[in-house]
């Protein structure tokens, strides 16, 4: 029998986490919690959360809203930003509607823009983030807008933050990336242990578990259980073991993972927002806080930052520990730094590592799963 029919329950309660999350919303707007929202892995969250506001992650990454969302903004404008819109517009994502304050960031023009257009109907914050990580001017940039996102949150909800808050904020979030962590780096193991299906569900459904202590438990208590039964013998396969990249992953754009193991090959690492690339580094809990934040954030690896050393060093350790036969690099259209860095990308994978690697450029609709898989299908079959 196989692996997958045999993981744990708890992997469907995390792929329905979004959808169950609704009602922990309501439950805290109830006892007054105040509720941030954010799209980015560059927010701050352990700043929210030393002013006792909880984090969510907002809903943008389903075509549902996007047909609404054109009526203002251009067509042939990234789908994140268009889903991202539509559902602020529409009310039709809980999350937004039961937000106090919404949190944006300076990662693209689009972005930018369309932050306007929603401060029409929702209390939108902007931090404004340095091109470059690598200098000491862009880092005193960040560390001011820190600063200046504290003081905000401190108006907006009555709450002075003090240091102490602001350390155990940070203790506690390091927990959650550590446990993360430790999770999605099962599919080191080889053969793997579950699909990148799975792996993706609880990645990306761990953003709308509100109760860390819960989660870190949960976390805890599942790769406990999968490396006890990769001992027993229980694993998967072996295929081609695929590394993905690019723009955040998940709702919608999770087809491409789906399509990947439909056609023999298994998603064994994420290094895009949705996996590694927010996660992998812990804030410093020694020094003064907000150093410590402004050297974890801006060691992002996103593709708005010039020069991107970031990316290509994860994307290089990612490859040795997860043994990466491929690398799929996903964009999302008009998505144009990510584009634009895939040539960067290619010749790294490439000449660096020597091992394949393919772009595919895709949206939230399925009109595209035909073409997709065909590509998809050729490349792990070249593997």
């Amino acid at each position: 029998m196989s692996l997958i029919t045999e993981l744990p329950a708890i992997f469907d309660s995390f792929s329905d986490a979004r959808r169950q999350g609704f009602l922990a919303v309501m439950a805290l707007k109830e006892r007054q919690i105040p509720l941030v929202g954010t799209y980015c892995t560059f927010m701050p969250q352990e700043v929210a959360m030393a002013a006792g506001a909880v984090v969510v992650s907002l809903c943008s990454t389903s075509d549902e809203t996007i047909e609404e969302a054109e009526k203002d903004l251009p067509r042939n404008l990234c789908p994140l930003i268009k889903s991202s819109y539509g559902f602020g517009k529409t009310d039709k994502c809980p999350y937004f509607y039961f937000s106090d304050l919404v949190v944006g960031e300076t990662t693209c023009d689009g972005k930018k823009k369309m932050y306007e257009y929603m401060a029409e109907f929702k209390p939108v914050h902007v931090m404004q983030l340095p091109n470059r990580a690598d200098d000491e001017a862009s880092r005193t940039l960040w560390r001011s807008e820190i600063v200046r996102f504290k003081a905000l949150l401190e108006q907006q909800f009555g709450n002075p933050i003090s240091e102490q808050a602001l350390r155990e904020a940070i203790v506690l979030k390091n927990r959650e990336r550590r446990v993360l962590a430790d999770f999605y780096r099962l599919g080191q193991l080889n053969p793997p242990a579950l699909s990148g299906t799975d792996i993706l569900k609880v990645v990306y459904g761990a953003t709308f578990r509100f109760d860390k202590e819960q989660l870190i438990s949960e976390l805890q208590e599942m790769t406990r259980r999968i490396k006890a039964d990769y001992a027993d013998g229980k694993r998967l396969d072996a295929r081609p073991r695929i590394l993905i990249t690019g723009c955040p992953i998940g709702g919608a754009a999770d087809k491409v993972v789906r399509l990947i193991e439909e056609h023999g090959g298994w998603v064994v690492g994420y290094e895009n927002c949705t996996g590694a690339k927010a996660t992998e580094q812990c804030v410093s809990e020694e020094g003064d806080p907000f150093d410590a934040l402004t050297d974890k954030y801006l060691a992002i690896g996103c593709s708005c930052i010039s020069p991107n050393h970031q990316r290509m060093n994860l994307l290089s350790q990612m490859v040795e520990e997860y043994q990466a036969d491929g690398v799929i690099d996903v964009i999302l259209q008009a998505c144009h730094t990510y584009a634009v860095e895939s040539l960067a990308i290619k010749r790294h994978v490439r000449d660096r590592h020597g091992i394949p690697y393919m772009a595919v450029e895709t949206d939230y609709s399925s009109a595209d799963k035909g073409q997709l898989a065909t590509r998809l299908a050729a490349f792990i079959e070249m593997l």
